[in-house]
């Protein structure tokens, strides 16, 4: 897919504005690109060379892996105040997932050696870094309890609340980007026909507002199927 983007290199200081973002960050003294994508567009794809970090400032990023057999699942859904592509940092020479816009969005791109430099020499810097990298830790490990032990309705309320900010005080509901049921089926680890089973089900009791090809507003109430034994 062709890239509908432009770049603009950036000298002085930025701080990503995003009201909503997890990790807040000065980029004051950082060498880094801003690139604005369209909806739709291509940010890297698996397998391409892993030479940056980025954050995502404004927008909506969808990252996912391709099995050898042409399978694709969903790994992750990232809004503003999220870092991806750090695995450069480690040694990884080649993208491991795909990452493509599910709407208009701007990203922070900072190349590998910069962001090193930055980590060693700025001890406030490293500790947004490290909050990140911990939270995502913990994300992980609570996807993975959660594809164990819970039914796919519960994994689906689950992935709707986490798409929504759940718990985050500014409102008690959010309205979230265009999001496909095949993309939900993908994140859940179920069919597209259970997705939209549930999905009207939710809508019937007043958990989610949604029609297809329009976007979706999530209700707290949602979590009450969460915590349903």
């Amino acid at each position: 897919m062709r890239r509908n983007s432009t770049r603009k290199s950036v000298s002085k200081s930025h701080r990503a504005s995003a009201a909503t973002a997890v990790v807040s960050i000065d980029w004051t003294g950082v060498r880094l690109e801003r690139v604005e994508y369209a909806a739709g567009t291509t940010i890297f794809a698996q397998g391409d060379p892993a030479s940056s970090v980025m954050y995502v400032d404004q927008g909506t990023v969808r990252l996912s892996v391709l099995s050898h057999a042409g399978k694709e699942a969903v790994i992750a859904v990232l809004d503003a105040g999220h870092f991806f592509g750090e695995g450069c940092l480690v040694g990884q020479p080649q993208r491991m997932a795909s990452a493509w816009t599910m709407a208009a969005s701007t990203i922070i791109v900072v190349e590998k050696e910069e962001m090193a430099r930055q980590l060693h020499a700025h001890a406030a810097f490293a500790d947004r870094f490290l909050t990140h990298m911990l939270t995502r830790n913990i994300r992980i490990e609570e996807d993975l309890i959660d594809q164990l032990f819970n039914s796919s309705e519960k994994r689906l309320a689950r992935t709707l609340l986490l798409l929504a900010r759940f718990g985050e005080p500014e409102a008690s509901h959010r309205t979230l980007p265009k999001v496909s049921q095949e993309t939900l089926a993908e994140m859940v680890g179920t069919t597209r026909s259970r997705v939209n089973f549930f999905m009207n089900k939710f809508r019937k009791l007043g958990f989610i507002e949604y029609n297809l090809g329009l976007n979706l507003k999530v209700n707290n109430s949602l979590l009450s199927v969460v915590l349903r034994d």
